[in-house]
């Protein structure tokens, strides 16, 4: 789905990934779940590009459901998955630690785990090489995306500006619908190891000059990071 110049998502408000399309090449920001494979493919076939237009994949962060089709990707294209170093680990292995689910209403959980079935999350497959990143990084990608280190929900979460498309990913620094409860707008994400840590990377957005925030769980948003930040420290 086209959502500005040079932007599209992939997936949906329950799970998304993102793909900035340029001249010069493609960058992906996430890799949603492995049933997403087919998402990618159809979304590149509407703009006239492929597999081989695609120069880089930035995970956000080593979960499950942001690593979904990378290591196909890689193993299938050559195409470089970038990760924090600090969740490096995470992406090849899904070791994470038990964390709370915090609050939870029946069926919106059990639409997001339906979803997870029905998009192949039960089967995804660990990234076996990555590219280790770190904040303030300026990566050698279409867009020269910007690594913003924003931990908390996992020790390596980041941001990702893209200049060139006025936008800045946020993976799970915040959601602006909650898989467990169904609620929408801005809000914290769930299943964040460190909340208070996380709540306090939240200031790095507030220096961001972008007009689009892309989570990668609910609506994208547009307008000021800043305000964004306002809205979720006030729920």
């Amino acid at each position: 789905m086209k959502i500005a110049p040079h932007l599209h998502r992939l997936g949906n408000d329950i799970v998304a990934s993102y793909l900035i399309d340029l001249p010069e090449g493609i960058t992906l920001v996430d890799a949603g779940l492995p049933g997403h494979w087919n998402d990618l493919q159809d979304e590149l076939a509407l703009i006239g590009r492929s597999l081989s237009d695609i120069r880089g994949l930035i995970l956000t962060h080593g979960d499950s459901d942001h690593i979904g089709f990378a290591e196909r990707l890689r193993r299938e294209t050559g195409v470089p998955i970038h990760v924090h170093a600090a969740d490096a680990h995470r992406a090849r292995t899904g070791e994470k630690p038990k964390t709370p689910m915090g609050p939870a209403r029946l069926w919106p959980t059990l639409g997001f785990f339906a979803y997870g079935v029905r998009k192949k999350g039960m089967r995804t497959d660990h990234v076996q090489a990555v590219i280790e990143v770190a904040d303030g990084d300026v990566l050698d990608l279409p867009g020269a995306p910007v690594i913003i280190g924003m931990p908390g929900h996992s020790p390596g979460s980041i941001a990702v500006l893209i200049p060139a498309a006025d936008a800045v990913c946020v993976g799970d620094a915040l959601t602006t619908r909650h898989v467990l409860t169904g609620r929408e707008g801005a809000q914290p994400a769930p299943f964040t190891d460190e909340p208070a840590v996380a709540d306090g990377s939240l200031d790095r957005l507030t220096e961001i000059p972008a007009s689009w925030v892309l989570p990668g769980h609910g609506a994208p948003w547009h307008g000021r990071p800043i305000d964004l930040v306002a809205e979720v420290r006030t729920a």
